[in-house]
């Protein structure tokens, strides 16, 4: 072979190779928009085949959060949070618009999702409703309703519950937020609010703790499976999860002990 056609070919391959090299990294980038069938994970998070998304300007209770009703009876308002979010849907096809990556939740990606035949974004819908707050700042999408749901105290609201990023953070002296708190009953609310035994959520076995040794591996807290030596004996824990996704999408790491030997 000539040194010329030596070279030819060596260009042409180096082309080949970078045109190739260019489609597995736009193929293994974020999607712009997915549309499909949802699973509705909790109260902000939806899932479309194997991607989960955080629904983007919107923070719902956890599903093991407690609220206070108007009525001062407990209840279980990230349940409730989640189940509003899968009647907005009501099996229909669901489309996110995906708007970057969350940062404070793992590998999800934060998206505004709407569903089909729906004018105003499911985001927009679940704050409105009160089953939802918007997070600061404050997304101009979604302050109009968020100022809508405060004002007429509805879902949440109407109640007593405290900030779904303090609950997450076990932040007992966070602020009391809703129609029904009650300053002379403070140290009462509190209590309901932080149970010093947290309801497991239907099929949400995993444990979780909060532990400020997970911190040197950047977590807020340690996870522990059914199964595992440190189960049994994580009594009283801080969090419940439903999938090992959702607690390490919290900040939680696996407890070193569940981890298979190499």
């Amino acid at each position: 072979m000539s040194s010329r056609n030596f070279f030819a070919a060596a260009r042409a391959f180096a082309l080949v190779s970078l045109f190739t090299l260019s489609g597995f990294l736009a193929s293994s980038g974020p999607v712009a928009a997915l549309t499909g069938a949802a699973t509705v994970r909790d109260g902000n998070s939806i899932q479309l085949g194997d991607v989960t998304y955080r629904l983007d300007g919107v923070d719902a209770p956890e599903l093991d959060q407690v609220c206070i009703d108007d009525h001062a009876d407990s209840w279980t308002c990230g349940i409730e949070a989640r189940d509003q979010l899968a009647k907005l849907i009501n099996k229909r096809t669901v489309r996110c618009d995906d708007v970057g990556p969350e940062k404070s939740f793992g590998k999800r990606h934060r998206a505004i999702c709407t569903a089909e035949g729906d004018k105003a974004s499911l985001n927009e819908q679940l704050i409105k409703l009160g089953f939802a707050l918007a997070r600061e700042p404050i997304k101009a999408n979604v302050k109009p309703a968020a100022a809508e749901a405060k004002t007429a105290a509805v879902g949440i609201w109407k109640g007593c519950f405290v900030a779904p990023q303090d609950f997450r953070s076990g932040k007992k002296d966070g602020a009391l937020l809703g129609a029904a708190c009650r300053r002379d009953r403070d140290k009462e609310i509190r209590a309901v609010l932080f149970p010093e035994e947290l309801t497991m959520p239907p099929s949400c076995s995993i444990k979780g703790k909060l532990a400020v040794r997970a911190r040197v591996t950047g977590n807020i807290g340690i996870y522990h499976l059914r199964g595992c030596p440190s189960y049994p004996a994580t009594t009283k824990p801080d969090r419940w999860f439903c999938s090992e996704d959702d607690a390490q999408a919290a900040g939680f790491r696996k407890a070193y002990n569940c981890r298979r030997p190499k």
